[in-house]
């Protein structure tokens, strides 16, 4: 074999789609589980590339590293690699930037419609023995005529403004990165997070997180929020301060929330419990295991594409998605 490959972590039951791409040019795909990302410079330090899951890896790791030449997200964020740190080794970084948008769309709206129809409490009731109408922890409004609000408005915003459109909600944004004419052509009007947060029914959150946006929506936010609304996070889990979240549920100031993570990430843990965070213990919070980027075609697509850019940069070649790329890395 000509070149060591290292997938930091990964839950998928092979990494037969790896192989199938990197093993025709002598590359070895040894699979880890280190998904904390502690002793990863250790265990891969003659590695020629990482790829890289839910492992941190931060300068600490990438200076141990002897040979790395490129570290390949699955996935879009590299909140959770330390770029500069990487290009200042001269080390190729990459992700897949197209991945799950269709899917995370989809699964954020799935989230909100769920909770418009008070669908958990719904259901709750019946299993339990009632069925009726009202039913409900908080009456049902009508979606036509609501007001659904993105912070935040990248590619998956834009996505699900132009599916939601069909059902008539009013629909506004605030994203300090997008113009209002851009936004105008997916029938999203701009506004400042202070407005949005007062008018929204639906207060949907899009954004990535980053020093400036963590813990963005805090108790105050929350606190001038309508009174009933509700809260849609499907993106970081540290962009909501989850303490504030529990208090503004029980308090019934919001009427429900629906979380694909939660701030403590359980997925980048080597040990967790529901008991560490309060809002497991809430009926009127919904939450899924940080799957709203799962589809059988967006899993599969997201690994070939990443093994894809592993082969191109041990090959010399310019990767597919390049997200920092230092001078003359790929020079021959």
């Amino acid at each position: 074999m000509t070149f060591k490959v290292y997938v930091s972590d990964y839950d998928y039951p092979d990494l037969e789609i790896e192989r199938s791409v990197l093993e025709p040019i002598g590359a070895e795909v040894l699979g880890l589980q280190c998904r904390t990302g502690h002793g990863l410079g250790e265990l891969a330090r003659d590695a020629d590339a990482i790829i890289q899951q839910y492992a941190k890896i931060d300068a600490t790791t990438i200076n141990a590293l002897e040979r790395c030449k490129v570290i390949a997200r699955y996935g879009i964020g590299v909140d959770i690699l330390d770029v500069e740190a990487a290009t200042n080794a001269g080390i190729v970084v990459t992700n897949v930037p197209d991945y799950c948008i269709e899917e995370v769309a989809d699964h954020s709206i799935s989230m909100a419609f769920t909770l418009i129809r008070s669908i958990p409490a719904y259901d709750r009731a019946t299993k339990s023995g009632t069925w009726h109408w009202a039913s409900w922890n908080q009456p049902v409004r009508r979606m036509r005529g609501s007001v659904f609000g993105f912070v935040g408005f990248g590619r998956i915003a834009q996505n699900m403004a132009r599916k939601l459109a069909a059902f008539g909600l009013d629909l506004v944004a605030y994203d300090p990165f997008v113009s209002e004419s851009l936004m105008r052509t997916h029938g999203v009007r701009k506004t400042e997070l202070a407005e949005l947060l007062e008018v929204a029914d639906v207060v949907d959150v899009m954004c990535p997180w980053t020093p400036a946006t963590h813990h963005l929506i805090d108790e105050a936010a929350l606190l001038s929020m309508k009174p009933g609304a509700l809260l849609v996070n499907c993106a970081r889990g540290k962009v909501v301060d989850n303490d504030a979240l529990y208090k503004a549920l029980i308090s019934g100031h919001l009427a429900g929330a629906a979380l694909d993570d939660t701030e403590e990430e359980p997925a980048k843990q080597d040990s967790w419990s529901p008991d560490q965070n309060p809002l497991f213990g809430l009926d009127n919070c919904v939450i899924t295991p940080h799957v709203a980027y799962i589809s059988q075609e967006a899993l599969d697509e997201c690994r070939l594409t990443a093994a894809q850019n592993v082969r191109a940069v041990l090959l010399g070649e310019q990767p597919l998605n390049p997200v920092a790329v230092p001078a003359l890395a790929l020079a021959h």
